[in-house]
């Protein structure tokens, strides 16, 4: 497991904008999250004192990038940087501001496409049995040269 601040040295977010608190579980295809960030008052993503159920896009992100990091330790070419392309069928479940939701999030992304930079990942958020969103996401990575 990682802590949420081994995790903030692995992605470009620090301190309040890094939302996810441990690693569960990793592998070469899939990564799962844990979360309480949503119960924060001054988590960064809250607007009028609400947290969208649309933010969990960004926790979504955050797990890719993860994923992404903790896989190119082990490549001879580091990722520099990581970009959302674009996003394809997003379903949100749920339609209530999540800041409420006492229980921790799961938040689990798997690698389906990579090439060239090129990754293709399916995502999903939810708490306990409850599904709150899940999508695809393109993710354009550069590398160091």
């Amino acid at each position: 497991m990682f802590s949420n601040i081994e995790l903030c040295h692995l992605i470009p977010h620090s301190e309040k904008m890094c939302l996810l608190d441990t690693v569960k579980q990793w592998d070469s295809d899939s990564i799962v999250c844990i979360t309480q960030t949503h119960q924060k008052n001054d988590n960064p993503l809250r607007n009028n004192g609400s947290l969208p159920v649309s933010a969990l896009i960004e926790y979504g992100a955050q797990a890719m990038a993860v994923h992404g990091a903790l896989i190119a330790k082990d490549l001879t070419e580091q990722i520099q940087e990581g970009y959302l392309a674009a996003l394809k069928n997003v379903n949100f479940y749920q339609n209530f501001d999540i800041h409420n939701i006492a229980s921790p999030l799961t938040v689990k992304a798997t690698r389906k496409f990579a090439s060239q930079g090129n990754m293709i990942y399916e995502f999903s958020v939810a708490s306990e049995d409850t599904d709150l969103i899940s999508g695809r996401a393109t993710i354009v990575a550069v590398f160091n040269n």
